[in-house]
């Protein structure tokens, strides 16, 4: 890539196409124009170097920390160390996810979440709970796991001043259709996850749901196995995304699943049904050790984290960031650049109701984006229309 002030040009992820000779322009904390080079007349910078792409700004809708800092435990300023961490490193809209938690401590996180949503820090807060099944919790408190309650969730969304954009629920958890039509009211989309529902249930939840944005949280995690005689969630999510009915999340770390599985479904379904996600804890970016996930501990070893003093448990978070997954769709799953791209930006936010704002490289979005070398290693990251990282082209 070159670059000429704010005007940008290499192959270009703009619009849902990957343009071999791009150009995006830029004023102020905004893109103004973006598409082929070919249809500019005023003088441009030089072509790029062979292998070097700009996409926008990467969109996570389920990320617990990064830095040594936790969303779920962390205060204002280690939770925005947090944000700041993923920003810097390409991810520029980040939602806030929380755990399980008793009320009064899910309330106050909300309540802090929320004021760094206020000030731009965070795109929104994500609740993985508490409405969840014990018996897939995986790294949550079995403790702080509550059947549903409808009036509990209604004060967990007056505290969230309506930045809860998700909340992940098992569909069955007491009272799940007028959990999900509140969350509905209160613009907030319900994601199905840490379920042992069988398929029926399964599909019952997302046929009541299936008219509004659902999606499926860290889909094949916190879920029974797909069996030929239980196909279970796995396989109801699986084909309401193939019929377009909802979005379901991968954490294509390696950990959580095997590159094949993220090709498969990539091929099942597409990446306008696909969120690709982080789950990302404070371990993210750090070396091994010890680390919180809200009331629990997490020891990290070889960059996998579990429960601390539990040997081969389940895993606790992600320790990737949403970048290095889309490297990782590409360079180890064989994703192609543009569907992997497509299912980190523009598909989650659409997902979380941010489109026309951030996710894409068109004119009116926000001027977030990455420039990426031949193996998309990253080179420069803008959020807003600044450089968070110096760009020198090699």
């Amino acid at each position: 890539m070159t670059l000429r002030g704010q005007i940008l040009r290499g192959q270009l992820v703009t619009g849902g196409r990957l343009l071999s000779d791009g150009v995006v322009e830029i004023s102020g904390d905004r893109v103004v124009w973006a598409g082929p080079a070919s249809q500019r007349t005023d003088p441009l910078p030089e072509r790029a170097a062979a292998g070097t792409t700009i996409i926008p700004g990467l969109v996570d809708v389920h990320c617990h920390g990064a830095g040594g800092f936790g969303f779920p435990e962390a205060d204002a300023f280690g939770s925005t160390v947090a944000a700041d961490h993923h920003r810097t490193n390409g991810t520029t809209s980040v939602i806030g996810s929380l755990v399980s938690a008793p009320p009064q401590i899910l309330r106050s996180r909300i309540e802090l979440l929320a004021g760094l949503v206020d000030e731009g820090t965070l795109a929104g807060i994500h609740l993985e709970g508490p409405f969840l099944s014990v018996l897939r919790c995986g790294a949550q408190d079995p403790d702080s796991i509550l059947d549903g309650d409808p009036a509990l969730l209604e004060s967990l969304l007056e505290a969230g001043r309506g930045h809860i954009r998700s909340m992940t629920i098992a569909p069955e958890t007491a009272h799940f259709d007028e959990l999900a039509s509140l969350l509905e009211r209160h613009g907030a989309v319900v994601s199905i996850g840490h379920t042992d529902a069988s398929n029926p249930i399964a599909t019952r939840s997302i046929a009541h749901s299936a008219h509004a944005p659902l999606s499926a949280t860290h889909l094949f995690n916190g879920m029974a196995p797909m069996h030929h005689g239980a196909p279970g969630a796995v396989a109801a999510c699986l084909a309401a995304a193939a019929k377009g009915q909802m979005v379901v999340e991968l954490v294509g770390d390696g950990v959580h699943l095997a590159d094949e599985t993220v090709a498969t479904v990539f091929d099942l379904v597409g990446p306008h049904q696909i969120a690709l996600v982080s789950d990302a804890m404070a371990a993210a970016g750090m070396p091994d050790g010890r680390y919180p996930l809200g009331p629990l501990d997490v020891d990290v070893v070889g960059g996998v984290a579990r429960l601390a003093g539990q040997g081969e448990t389940a895993i606790a978070g992600g320790t990737s960031r949403l970048m290095d997954i889309v490297r990782r769709a590409v360079n180890h799953a064989g994703v192609d650049l543009l569907s992997a791209v497509i299912a980190a930006t523009a598909t989650p936010a659409s997902l979380m109701g941010l489109a026309g704002m951030v996710g894409d490289l068109v004119p009116g979005c926000r001027a977030d984006l990455i420039v990426t070398g031949p193996e998309l290693e990253t080179r420069a990251v803008m959020a807003a229309g600044n450089w968070l990282m110096n760009y020198t082209e090699s």
